[in-house]
């Protein structure tokens, strides 16, 4: 366990380190001599020394931000980064909001499955197309029923007859050992 330990450590650093390396250098942190500066209202104010760029920061009561490291030289911009950071922070948190999950739920049936238990299937399979998701439908062969692929299209054709009003296929089936699968989407509207 040590020695896990040991090996994977270098690299634990070095993704720490990446994510480091992301966050901008601000005031005493940037390291160039002079730097392009761009004030908090957008207008450029020219190539001042970095310690010019800093009052001027300071005086007004904000932060010199380094926005482009590898410019010649370094462009940096003079804002509150507080305040930049939580506009970030709650952008980010706006686009994950919006973003739809759509989930892949499986339904799986037997080229044998009785109507009873198959319209159970289908009802599942309804619910999960209404939520939004797609549907993967799997037909289960086993034994003497892998010499009769036909009889799990058959079932599939129904599924997909049973679904049309509320799904779309978007993979149509295919056979893998004794699997048989299809996808269904749900239309969109």
């Amino acid at each position: 366990m040590g020695l896990f330990v040991v090996w994977f450590y270098p690299f634990y650093r070095e993704q720490r380190s990446e994510v480091i390396a992301k966050e901008a250098n601000i005031n005493e942190a940037i390291s160039a001599r002079q730097v392009r500066v761009i004030d908090d209202a957008g207008g450029q104010l020219g190539i001042l020394s970095t310690e010019q760029a800093l009052d001027l920061a300071l005086e007004q009561g904000l932060d010199l931000v380094e926005v482009s490291p590898q410019a010649d030289p370094p462009v940096c911009r003079v804002m509150d980064y507080g305040k930049y950071k939580y506009q970030q922070a709650k952008r980010a948190s706006d686009a994950k909001k919006k973003q739809v999950k759509v989930e892949i739920k499986e339904v799986k049936m037997r080229p044998k499955t009785d109507d009873h238990d198959f319209q159970f299937k289908i009802k599942h399979a309804r619910r999960f197309l209404e939520e939004g998701n797609k549907v993967k439908l799997t037909i289960m062969f086993r034994g003497r029923e892998n010499a009769h692929p036909d009889q799990g299209m058959k079932q599939l054709k129904k599924a997909v007859e049973a679904l049309k009003d509320i799904g779309q296929v978007e993979s149509h089936p295919s056979k893998m050992g004794r699997f048989m699968t299809m996808m269904i989407g749900p239309i969109k509207k």
